[in-house]
């Protein structure tokens, strides 16, 4: 079956399944060990990690660390990952030779974001991808326009990438995360709506896009990670 077959067969069977039922799918029968929940413990994250480990807390979590997140980042990963019982969080990123050969000044971001995702970012993802079959996101469509009207399902190469929380929104997702008592990230407090890596992300003012604090002043929605693989840009 070709990864187009498989995506959308997943899709009608699954694609309009509440995530109470999707998520125990995809994680117990249909990729059971082979598939992994990549994550940037962002402002939004805790609801779907909570959602994983309530299903098995040994489920692969990928985070990408780029070298570059806020210091507020990297602590709410630890208190989260802690607070859930989460037992195989990978953190991923570039390699020394990487960062030495391609921004050794840690200017990259400034010029170039796309090339600094790409080698931050998603190469590493990739890398961490290998062997999994597929993997889960935390989009949703109301984030962005590039994002209205996400499935369940898509192909992604030879992966099938999982959107279990697509049609939730932003009442949703607050009101799950009360119910249930989820640490919030620190800097949401602050105004970062959408939470990246800190030279490329700042607050977002009062009827701002969410994730209009991302990449401010250049032509960028997406880091990479979920454009097509045909569609990412070089690092090099």
């Amino acid at each position: 079956m070709t990864i187009a077959a498989r995506v959308e067969a997943l899709q009608r069977r699954l694609g309009d399944a509440p995530t109470g039922q999707l998520l125990p799918a995809v994680l117990r029968d249909v990729f059971p060990r082979r598939l992994a929940v990549v994550s940037s413990f962002g402002a939004e994250s805790a609801v779907l990690l909570h959602l994983v480990a309530a299903i098995d807390p040994a489920t692969p979590v990928l985070f990408i660390d780029t070298s570059r997140h806020f210091v507020e980042t990297l602590g709410y990963r630890d208190r989260l990952v802690a607070h859930l019982g989460l037992t195989d969080v990978r953190n991923v990123g570039p390699t020394v030779e990487e960062i030495a050969a391609l921004d050794a000044d840690a200017s990259r971001a400034t010029w170039d974001p796309d090339g600094c995702c790409a080698f931050r970012k998603t190469a590493p993802l990739y890398r961490a991808l290998d062997g999994f079959d597929a993997w889960i996101s935390g989009r949703k469509s109301f984030q962005s326009a590039t994002r209205s009207g996400l499935p369940s399902f898509e192909a992604d190469g030879a992966l099938v990438k999982i959107n279990p929380l697509a049609r939730w929104s932003p009442a949703d997702l607050a009101a799950y995360a009360t119910e249930h008592r989820l640490p919030r990230h620190p800097l949401v407090g602050q105004g970062f709506a959408s939470i990246g890596c800190a030279p490329c992300t700042s607050a977002v003012r009062p009827g701002e896009d969410p994730r209009a604090g991302r990449w401010r002043s250049f032509d960028k929605t997406e880091c990479g990670i979920h454009l097509l693989p045909s569609h990412q840009p070089s690092g090099k």
